[in-house]
């Protein structure tokens, strides 16, 4: 069975109540949602059991770490602003364990949030308010995304990811276009192979930066743009509209997941 933890909290002081509603086969995607707003809490429970997920809510933190102890989970969606508990506190207190996967979700839409979640170890950042769509998307993303993707299984068989027409070669150093050679340089084949190695996550500039030339490396976010920029006159149709490398504006990059 697959079981998905969701993690969705805003600030707010109700007691704390764990529920747990068994809604089909075993093999239906569990979630778990905190959120002490309690009208939030339901709506959320509404949509995923409208999209077909088995719903558990809590409305703290604490409550939802100690389920993370007594039970195995795919997912985190966890929002950064919990009265308990700061959120951030609990992705480090998880990354030092585990490897599932971390969807932040929460208000502060600020770069520095979003870029210290990241270098934490989370997988994702969604801003608050966001619609279902969005939301479902995400965590459809996110139950295919693993820190063992099917992108890493890819390169570790065949040595090669490919994601539509873009092909990495690992062994050859080489990124290929429809078959053809795109004709990288040594930096920019270095960005799109590592970028490839984390397909479908969001690397931040400063992650890219001290991977590929060391923790000591200038953190000069000027040079990723301008090996980015050649990188897409390589590879894309249409530069200023990318279809494989994407950049979330001042924190990264994200490589197209292949599906």
């Amino acid at each position: 069975m697959i079981n998905i933890f969701v993690l969705v909290t805003i600030l707010g002081h109700l007691p704390v109540i764990l529920s747990a509603k068994s809604k089909g086969s075993e093999d239906m995607k569990q979630i778990l949602i905190v959120e002490d707003d309690s009208f939030l809490n339901k709506m959320l429970d509404y949509n995923l059991t409208a999209d077909g997920y088995g719903v558990t809510s809590a409305l703290n933190a604490r409550t939802a770490a100690d389920a993370i102890r007594q039970r195995e989970f795919d997912l985190v969606l966890l929002d950064i602003n919990m009265p308990d508990m700061d959120g951030m506190e609990v992705l480090k207190s998880v990354r030092k364990w585990s490897n599932l996967p971390v969807v932040v979700v929460s208000a502060r839409n600020h770069e520095h949030d979003k870029v210290e979640a990241l270098d934490y170890g989370a997988d994702d950042y969604l801003v608050k308010p966001f619609g279902t769509s969005e939301l479902l998307a995400r965590i459809r993303t996110a139950i295919r995304h693993t820190r063992t993707t099917l992108s890493n299984t890819q390169i570790a068989q065949s040595g090669k990811f490919v994601t539509g027409d873009l092909t990495i070669d690992y062994d050859k150093h080489q990124v290929l276009m429809n078959g053809e050679n795109a004709g990288l340089t040594v930096n920019e084949y270095k960005i799109v192979a590592l970028l490839g190695k984390y397909a479908g996550k969001v690397l931040t500039y400063d992650f890219i930066i001290r991977e590929l030339w060391g923790p000591k490396a200038k953190t000069d976010n000027q040079i990723l743009r301008v090996n980015m920029a050649n990188i897409r006159r390589k590879i894309e149709k249409n530069p200023a509209a990318p279809e494989y490398i994407f950049t979330e504006i001042g924190v990264g990059y994200r490589m197209l997941e292949n599906e």
